[in-house]
């Protein structure tokens, strides 16, 4: 029997005629795959609680991959999601649900997740910060290491004016090289700081998140990705994923 934890709901679907599947990640636990018993029924009082970013106090029980849901409570309303802000904290909790392993303790992520969530529903600017900041956190949590600083060929520090390829495994090397995998010194101190102050450190940090995330996600396409591009089919602003 686990005691109470604080949790979101990552994802749910029906399971029965009156119960729910719930990915939960969970501050102590992580990630927790759980059946909500009768939570579909209209007697439920849990089914306006079990919701996506909605904080949760939860309980559950059992001793297999899958667990029981014994008690929940929604701890306040809602966060208020809503447009390219809700499409983007959809796509933080499949990247969640993709990557992090079952009932793996990740803390420390739990708190940069609500930090993102809560930053999204502010609703103010673009979320594309918010997002970058939390990738780079979350490759911190699953042990990424690297050193946007300094070049792993020389170890010097790296110059802004000069460009660094990544190689998987090694680090950013000068190179002379210009492509997809190639990167300012300036931008490498924007993904080091996590601080963006304009349009090309969020490009170069997105190109350097996809790449690093790949080998996690593998070749699946996320979903949320698919549903932005359909919420903004003609914009020519960068898509926030």
């Amino acid at each position: 029997m686990e005691g109470w934890q604080r949790a979101f709901v990552l994802h749910s679907r029906p399971w029965s005629e009156t119960s729910l599947m719930l990915d939960l990640f969970s501050e102590e636990s992580g990630r927790v795959k759980a059946i909500a018993k009768g939570a579909r029924s209209r007697r439920s009082n849990l089914k306006g609680a079990l919701q996506p970013f909605t904080p949760l106090l939860v309980r559950w029980g059992g001793r297999g991959d899958v667990k029981t849901l014994r008690n929940a409570e929604a701890v306040s309303l809602a966060l208020p999601l809503s447009g390219i802000h809700l499409y983007s904290a959809l796509y933080v909790n499949e990247l969640v649900s993709r990557v992090l392993e079952q009932e793996t303790r990740f803390s420390g992520l739990f708190f940069d997740y609500l930090n993102c969530i809560q930053t999204l529903a502010a609703g103010s600017g673009s979320p594309e910060p918010a997002l970058r900041r939390f990738e780079l956190a979350l490759l911190g949590h699953l042990g990424y290491g690297v050193d946007f600083m300094h070049c792993a060929g020389s170890g010097e520090e790296v110059s802004d004016t000069m460009t660094y390829r990544y190689r998987e495994e090694k680090g950013f090397i000068a190179s002379l090289v210009i492509d997809n995998s190639s990167f300012t010194g300036r931008d490498l101190r924007a993904l080091a700081t996590r601080e963006f102050p304009d349009l090309d450190s969020l490009r170069a940090a997105k190109r350097f998140t996809r790449i690093a995330l790949k080998p996690y996600l593998g070749g699946r396409p996320l979903k949320s990705r698919e549903l932005f591009r359909q919420f903004v089919p003609k914009k020519r602003t960068p898509a926030a994923q």
